[in-house]
């Protein structure tokens, strides 16, 4: 059907069943938006994020591309991030990546998709800067591998841009995050790298490369 009603239907059904559970939620929610959290992920379906992590709307501000990638050439990312720091004053930026993420394994491969081929090669480059240590796992883990590994440049990167390093330099309170989730079992891990300030970039950086392993 050219309206999808099945989907309107869907959601007259779920705004009445949290108002019913929670009456005023949608006004109190719509006066307000003060969440603590920026999520960086990846665009798959399978990872909702608010749901992920157990958290209302208006709980966690979110931005979602394929392959859970910061690059600062990224206009839009950069956008999401600078609103989140400078005017929500978001306490965590957190980067999560998941375990089978076709993305990521389409970029190991090298895989040709169309247009989408030249925003996996920011995920290339994370290979080939890995690629000795990937490409000597077995091969069920090297995509695993590089999934964490992608994870944990992509969230080097939103330590590095100016939004984050201006933010840290007035004295802002604000801590960057490396997170991965499994698909097959529903849970966060955490990649060890967290940053809470330019000090602590490169050590956690080469501290989360060297305790982390593709399950």
């Amino acid at each position: 059907m050219k309206t999808l009603a099945h989907l309107f239907e869907r959601n007259r059904r779920w705004a009445a069943d949290v108002e019913h559970a929670r009456p005023r939620f949608f006004e109190k929610l719509a006066a307000q938006q003060t969440p603590a959290y920026l999520w960086i992920g990846c665009a798959d379906s399978r990872v909702p994020a608010n749901e992920i992590v157990g958290l209302d709307p208006g709980e966690l501000f979110v931005h979602r591309n394929v392959g859970n990638v910061v690059v600062h050439t990224d206009l839009n990312c950069l956008s999401v991030l600078q609103y989140a720091v400078d005017v929500l004053k978001v306490s965590h930026v957190i980067v999560t990546g998941h375990y089978g993420c076709g993305g990521v394994q389409a970029a190991m491969e090298n895989r040709k998709l169309g247009l989408i081929d030249n925003w996996l090669r920011h995920i290339q480059d994370v290979y080939r800067h890995h690629q000795a240590a990937v490409d000597a796992l077995d091969a069920s883990k090297r995509a695993q591998r590089l999934c964490e590994l992608n994870v944990i440049e992509q969230a080097k990167n939103v330590s590095e841009t100016t939004i984050v390093q201006d933010a840290w330099a007035r004295g802002q309170t604000l801590s960057v995050h490396a997170w991965i989730y499994g698909l097959k079992d529903g849970l966060l891990r955490d990649l060890k790298f967290t940053v809470t300030g330019p000090a602590d970039v490169e050590s956690e950086y080469h501290g989360a490369l060297d305790s982390n392993a593709a399950l």
